[in-house]
């Protein structure tokens, strides 16, 4: 009976232009799949900035690279690609990349607007800039995402420059100020996991976290 199905809840802090938490996601979906007859989601997405100092204007995603990683960068592009490739996806390195403010204020939007959304907004701005060489920072690639999945009001939203700021800063406050890195998922408020853990991990913890 779906009325005995436990409740599993799963705050999720990540950024959008951090690739481990993209292939977090898809793993989580899949240990999501497999346990949808024993559990009912409710998922949550929380902001954490990898580099809130990133240019609001966008800049060459492979230069911006280069310029923080150095040498090192050509490598880390070329193991991206394979991790993409195990789920089934063509990582991009071409477009621009910059600050995420912007993104995690329709997120933060959409799980006010339309929370049944958000998980799905994440996947649709993650997929634009993972793997089409969109910018995480144009409004209107953004307010585009938001009206392709129904979500409503967020051209009027972005009409003022402050909406929507101060709910992020207090949400990377309460959720993601004590951790160091991403993706981190709470689950059920008591089980903590970090990185872009393969989807058993995420079915046991389903399980601990509901016992």
């Amino acid at each position: 009976m779906a009325e005995s199905k436990k409740l599993i809840q799963i705050d999720v802090s990540s950024d959008t232009v951090c690739p481990w938490c993209f292939v977090g996601k898809k793993n989580l979906d899949k240990a999501i799949d497999a346990s949808k007859d024993q559990y009912n989601f409710e998922i949550r997405w929380h902001p954490f900035f990898l580099d809130a100092s990133a240019p609001k204007e966008g800049v060459n995603k492979k230069e911006f690279f280069r310029q923080k990683f150095g040498s090192r960068c050509e490598g880390m592009f070329t193991r991206m690609s394979e991790i993409f490739r195990d789920i089934g996806l063509e990582y991009d390195t071409t477009g621009l990349t910059g600050n995420t403010l912007d993104s995690h204020r329709l997120i933060h939007y959409t799980g006010k607007q339309a929370p049944d959304k958000q998980h799905e907004l994440v996947e649709e701005l993650c997929l634009g800039y993972f793997t089409q060489g969109k910018f995480i920072g144009d409004r209107e690639f953004l307010v585009e995402t938001a009206k392709m999945l129904g979500i409503e009001g967020a051209e009027g939203f972005f009409s003022d420059s402050n909406n929507g700021v101060t709910e992020v800063k207090e949400e990377l406050e309460k959720y993601s100020r004590n951790i160091s890195g991403v993706p981190h998922y709470t689950i059920n408020g008591k089980v903590k996991l970090s990185g872009a853990q393969p989807p058993e991990t995420f079915q046991s913890a389903f399980e601990a976290a509901s016992a």
